[in-house]
Parts: C-alpha cells; sequence; structure tokens
C-alpha cells in the first residue's frame, strides 16, 4: 500500500467513527464536535484528491458554521450540559428505514456515474473559472445564492430572539 491509501483509509474510518458519534451520543454539544471531526476528515479527503477549493470551502463554511451552530445551540437550550435524555424516540425506525432508502438510491446514482479513472471531465482551471462565474451571474445562481444568506441571518436573528428572555420590565 502507498502512502495516500494509508491515508486515505486512516482518515476514512475516522471520518466514519466520527459521524456515527454525531448520531449516537446523548449531548448535543458534543454531537456538535463529533460533526467537526467529521467535516475536518472530509477536508482531508478533498486534499487526497487534489482539490484544494473545496478542501478550503469544507474548513471554511462547513467547519465554521458548526462552531456557530454550538454557540446557538447553548443559547437555546440552558440546561444542554446537564441534559443526557436518550437520543432515541419512538419514530428511530422509521427515520433507520428512510436513512436505509436514501443511502440505497444515492449507491445507485453513485454506480451510474462516469468512470473516474479516464480523467477529469473538466480542467479544473476551467470548472473554478465556470462555478465562480455561476455564483455571481444574474442568469446563474446569484438568486439562490442570496436567498440562502437571508435565510441565514434570518435563522441566527430567530435564534436569538428565542433564545433571549423578557426582563421583568417589559
Amino acid at each position: 500500500m502507498t502512502v495516500p491509501q494509508i491515508i486515505f483509509l486512516a482518515t476514512a474510518a475516522v471520518t466514519l467513527i466520527a459521524a456515527l458519534m454525531v448520531v449516537t451520543v446523548p449531548r448535543l454539544v458534543h454531537a456538535g464536535l463529533w460533526l467537526i471531526l467529521a467535516l475536518g476528515g472530509i477536508a482531508v479527503l478533498f486534499i487526497l484528491l487534489e482539490n484544494g477549493f473545496l478542501a478550503v470551502v469544507q474548513v471554511a463554511i462547513y467547519i465554521d458554521a458548526i462552531a456557530i451552530l454550538i454557540i446557538i445551540a447553548v443559547m437555546l437550550t440552558r440546561a444542554v450540559m446537564s441534559d443526557t435524555d436518550p437520543q432515541i424516540n419512538r419514530m428511530w425506525l422509521a427515520s433507520a428505514l428512510a436513512s436505509l432508502i436514501i443511502m440505497a438510491g444515492l449507491l445507485v446514482i453513485v454506480s451510474q456515474a462516469p468512470d473516474a479513472s479516464r480523467g477529469p471531465l473538466v480542467d479544473a482551471e476551467v470548472g473554478l473559472d465556470a462555478l465562480g462565474r455561476a455564483l455571481v451571474d444574474v442568469d446563474g445562481f446569484i438568486l439562490p445564492f442570496e436567498v440562502a444568506s437571508v435565510l441565514l441571518v434570518a435563522a441566527l436573528v430567530g435564534s436569538i430572539m428565542v433564545a433571549m428572555t423578557p426582563t421583568r420590565g417589559d
């Protein structure tokens, strides 16, 4: 085995264990920390695939967003560190079944994907340039991009409003 293969296997194992821990740990803050580790593993996999842009996006957007998610979770749940209620409820079987159906669908989609061993379908520089232009082009994805940013700001303001406790004088 080569060094990149060993790094890949180790990173994949850590990422899978961290993803499993996200859905099994009883505390919300701990689940957020495991999610940061899982997303960090995905960033390492992007680096192994020689896609530095997606690795930076993974770190800059997703991992930073999880840190904000933890802050909001702490704001919204006052007893987050002492909450040890079980995470399994009566809908766990339906959730597991839905997850298996989605996983089967994704496996079907991946199995029908073109063979990646032939090389990239698009040159990396051309693809990155096209992505950048599509995000700011009026005919591209600027509207969904802006709607998503407004939605995230609205969710942040809403969570702050929910977390605020009214004072006696109000």
